[in-house]
C-alpha cells in the first residue's frame, strides 16, 4: 500500500535549521501534488508549503523566505528545508500526497521543536 515516511525532525534552537524528508512508496510519484502541513497542540492542521507535479510552489505567509519545498522525482522524495526557525514553528509536521479529490495520503508525522 501507499506509504509516506517523514524524517528529519528534532529539537533545535531559535535561528537554527532543519531539513525534513518524505519518502513515498507510490507509483507515478511525479504525477502527485505534494505538501507539508503542521499541527501544533490545540490547533488545526495547516498547510505550510506545497509543490505541484509541474514544480510550482506555494507557501504560507508565515514561512515565506525561510522555508523551501522541493522534490526529487527520481528518489520519490519531497523535502522541506527550514531555516531561521522560530519557537512558533514548533509542531508536528506531516507529509501529504494528492492526486485528485479521492486520492489523499498522509505520513505519520515528525516532531519539530524550536527552543528560545
Amino acid at each position: 500500500q501507499v506509504q509516506l515516511v517523514e524524517s528529519g525532525g528534532g529539537l533545535v534552537q531559535a535561528g537554527g535549521s532543519l531539513r525534513l524528508s518524505c519518502a513515498a512508496s507510490v507509483s507515478a510519484f511525479s504525477l502527485y501534488n505534494m505538501g507539508w502541513y503542521r499541527q501544533a497542540p490545540g490547533e488545526q492542521r495547516e498547510l505550510v508549503a506545497s509543490i505541484t507535479s509541474g514544480g510550482s510552489t506555494n507557501y504560507d505567509d508565515s514561512v515565506k523566505g525561510r522555508f523551501t519545498i522541493s522534490r526529487d522525482n527520481a528518489k520519490n522524495t519531497v523535502y522541506l528545508q527550514m531555516n531561521s526557525l522560530k519557537p512558533e514553528d514548533t509542531a508536528v509536521y506531516y507529509c501529504n500526497a494528492r492526486f485528485g479529490i479521492p486520492i489523499n495520503y498522509w505520513g505519520q508525522g515528525t516532531q519539530v521543536t524550536v527552543s528560545s
